[in-house]
């Protein structure tokens, strides 16, 4: 996933217009319009301004960027956190898999819920590991 991606991914979880990370964050929308077309880059500050918006950390907001780093639960897509975090079913899902199904999305759209990513999850271990 690119910063781009990410930025448009966390506003539409979310609900929200790019007029409503504006008003959060005191940036204005041609400028976020360019940071989820990836035609600027965002200072250190920006992402800073972003992340608290979201409520989150700069790490958790950058987690899913190709090559950045490791993932934390925050950064984790809806309902994959949640059910890493069931104590029967999270349990038996490895860190390997999760990095596999954080990169899942279907037709352009990620799973939102626990059940939904449990039922990929099975399906796909059924298949890659016969």
């Amino acid at each position: 996933m690119t910063l781009a991606e990410r930025f448009r991914e966390l506003r539409k979880e979310r609900g929200w217009r790019l007029k409503d990370v504006a008003e959060a964050t005191g940036l204005s929308i041609p400028y976020l319009s360019d940071l989820e077309r990836d035609r600027t880059n965002p200072s250190l500050e920006t992402l800073r301004t972003l992340a608290e918006a979201y409520g989150m950390t700069v790490h958790d907001l950058m987690a899913p960027v190709d090559f950045y780093g490791e993932r934390t639960l925050a950064a984790l897509p809806r309902g994959l956190a949640e059910l890493l975090e069931d104590p029967v079913l999270g349990a038996e899902i490895t860190p390997d898999w999760v990095e596999t199904l954080a990169r899942i999305e279907l037709r352009g759209k990620r799973p939102e819920n626990k059940r939904d990513w449990y039922e990929i999850y099975l399906h796909l271990r059924r298949v890659l590991e016969g």
